[in-house]
């Protein structure tokens, strides 16, 4: 090593300028090298400390309810605490911005849906800095959720016609509640209107569906498009009540609830999704990891019929990969759809 030492001084010297760039790429060479373990190892320590995830809304939704239940069972099966973090607010921007600007190592997950990881890239693409297609990677989808239409108690239309014809007496006085500006409550609500010439004023909660709830509950807001879970028990009181469902046929929890397309409004309603993202950069090995796991605590059966108890069905992806396209392919077909449709929110 000495004798070495002594002749690569003596080339420096004589050959200054070949001798840094033959330094300085053995140099370069040598770190990408100490640097390989420590990757391959990632996912074998990961995690070994906690793990943030992420929710875009206030508690009680069904997006903060599939990610309290996920984020318990990962911490027991993995060993350190995944913790839930609400930040809501910008319709779902907030937490979807610091979830794509996070370290891409693990330690930073978000659970998003159909409305923030493939509607807001469209309708906030002049202000989004994230792009959520382009900076998060999909882990799997995790449930799906019937829709319904929720009419409050005092509100005494009971189908979409009879609502229609409400709306039209007074045109702009009924309120919807969605769960944010270009929400697909929203966009679904607004379907609605054009197809039927009517017209009714938006109010969009930053919370998402637990103030949707409580709004339909106190009549500040008249009807809505909102998920089931968030509204099965409430609607089983008589606190709201359901006058369609978007399912494709009827729910059985619902068996005298017709579907949009029985009462002539095929294609109008979302049966939307939660899924599990990371950001885009994440080592693959770890995403592989957090897939895994994901799919081996919603694949038992205890908890399909746990969730399923709160309207929630576990449809998980083949793949991180098959997942990440799925989301891409939905936010090209929201983008066409705003875009032909003209949908501004300013």
């Amino acid at each position: 090593m000495i004798q070495f030492a002594a002749t690569l001084d003596i080339w420096m010297r004589r050959f200054p300028r070949a001798a840094r760039f033959v330094v300085s790429t053995v140099v370069w060479a040598a770190l990408a090298c100490a640097a390989l373990p420590a990757a391959a190892q990632s996912a074998d320590q990961y995690p070994n400390r906690p793990v943030k995830i992420l929710v875009p809304y206030a508690p009680g939704g069904a997006t903060d309810i599939i990610a309290r239940h996920l984020s318990i069972k990962l911490s027991e099966m993995l060993g350190q605490g995944f913790i839930v973090e609400n930040r809501p607010g910008a319709s779902g921007n907030i937490a979807l911005d610091a979830a794509a600007k996070a370290a891409p190592d693990g330690y930073t997950l978000f659970v998003g849906n159909v409305s923030t990881n493939t509607i807001n890239e469209n309708l906030f693409n002049t202000v989004m800095q994230t792009r959520p297609s382009r900076d998060l990677i999909g882990v799997t989808k995790l449930v799906e959720i019937p829709h319904v239409v929720a009419v409050s108690a005092a509100f005494p239309a009971n189908t979409i016609a009879e609502a229609i014809a409400l709306a039209r007496k007074d045109p702009g006085k009924l309120n919807y509640a969605s769960a944010s500006l270009g929400s697909y409550p929203h966009l679904d609500m607004l379907k609605l209107l054009k197809a039927t010439g009517t017209d009714m004023t938006h109010v969009p909660y930053k919370g998402g569906a637990s103030q949707m709830v409580l709004s339909l509950i106190t009549n500040e807001t008249q009807i809505a498009f909102i998920n089931l879970s968030s509204t099965i028990e409430h609607i089983k009181t008589g606190k709201m009540r359901a006058i369609a469902t978007t399912a494709p046929s009827r729910l059985p929890e619902l068996p005298d609830v017709a579907t949009m397309a029985e009462q002539g409004f095929a294609g109008i309603g979302t049966n939307a999704w939660q899924g599990l993202f990371a950001p885009a950069a994440t080592p693959k090995p770890i995403v592989d990891k957090l897939f895994n796991a994901t799919a081996a605590i919603l694949s038992k059966p205890e908890m399909k019929e746990m969730l399923a108890r709160q309207m929630l069905t576990v449809m998980l992806s083949k793949s991180p990969q098959d997942f990440t396209e799925l989301v891409q392919k939905e936010t090209r077909e929201w983008g066409d759809f705003i875009r032909e449709n003209k949908i501004k929110v300013e």
